[in-house]
């Protein structure tokens, strides 16, 4: 029987549950054939300053929303989508660290959810999220509880950039989260800033052109809490890259 020939962690030995079919591994992860289309506009500072966990600072008022789709990662399958809204942070002191905190994100896959949440932090939701080529148009939306709550466009291939333009404005190579995880008494077992960086980035193509974001209001996805301003350039990519363990860079007084 299968039972016989595969053992089942204990507890001390487990990553996560279920004990015989765990739903997140560890890390390091590879994410191959990856494209993604990255949108950017101008938003109210205040608003994105209200987004961010002191003591973060921001950086400036870009919001960027990436839409992706990766084709193979090992353990989370193929053609998985995420969506992932990022603001330039800036943690100060004596060991600085300059990214982009993420106060929204959705993914195709509860694996990713999972992962995202419980190791790295990041607030994954469950979302519906396309990301398409329509002619001349590169489109990329998301859409929870029957709303689509974001459209993105870019013209096809427009001019040939690099991945030194696409971290200009926000430095997506490190990602800054908040992980809140909870004692089963209500107490706060940690509250922390975390930061993890993608290593081994190889970005075969990329391009950039005009960008555009349309977001409608949902009270469980409150994207609209960041409204457009102005739209800036965006860009669409090719991408490969590993996911490895970050770090903590602040600690939260607990309970």
């Amino acid at each position: 029987m299968w039972m016989e020939s595969h053992s089942v962690p204990s507890p001390e030995q487990a990553f996560s549950t279920p004990l015989d079919a765990p739903l997140s591994g560890p890390p390091p992860g590879r994410f191959r054939d990856g494209e993604v289309l990255t949108v950017q506009y101008r938003s109210d500072p205040e608003a994105i300053r209200a987004l961010l966990p002191a003591p973060l600072e921001p950086t400036n008022d870009v919001v960027r929303v990436q839409v992706a789709r990766w084709g193979d990662v090992a353990g989370l399958g193929r053609d998985t989508y995420e969506a992932n809204v990022m603001l330039g942070a800036r943690l100060g002191g004596e060991n600085p660290v300059v990214g982009s905190y993420s106060p929204y994100f959705w993914v195709s896959s509860d694996r990713a959810m999972a992962g995202g949440r419980e190791f790295h932090g990041q607030p994954k939701r469950i979302g519906q999220i396309r990301l398409e080529h329509r002619g001349d148009l590169i489109v990329g939306t998301v859409e929870n509880n029957g709303i689509e709550i974001f459209t993105g466009t870019l013209p096809y291939k427009a001019r040939v950039s690099s991945l030194e333009e696409l971290r200009a404005r926000i430095d997506l190579v490190t990602n800054i989260n908040l992980k809140i995880i909870h004692e089963i008494d209500g107490r706060t077992a940690l509250r922390q800033l975390t930061a993890r960086d993608l290593t081994d980035v190889e970005v075969p193509g990329c391009w950039s052109g005009p960008s555009t974001a349309d977001i409608r209001p949902n009270a469980t996805s409150p994207l609209y809490r960041l409204p457009v301003r102005s739209f800036l350039e965006g860009f669409y990519w090719q991408t490969e890259f590993s996911l490895v363990g970050g770090r903590v860079i602040y600690e939260y007084p607990n309970d």
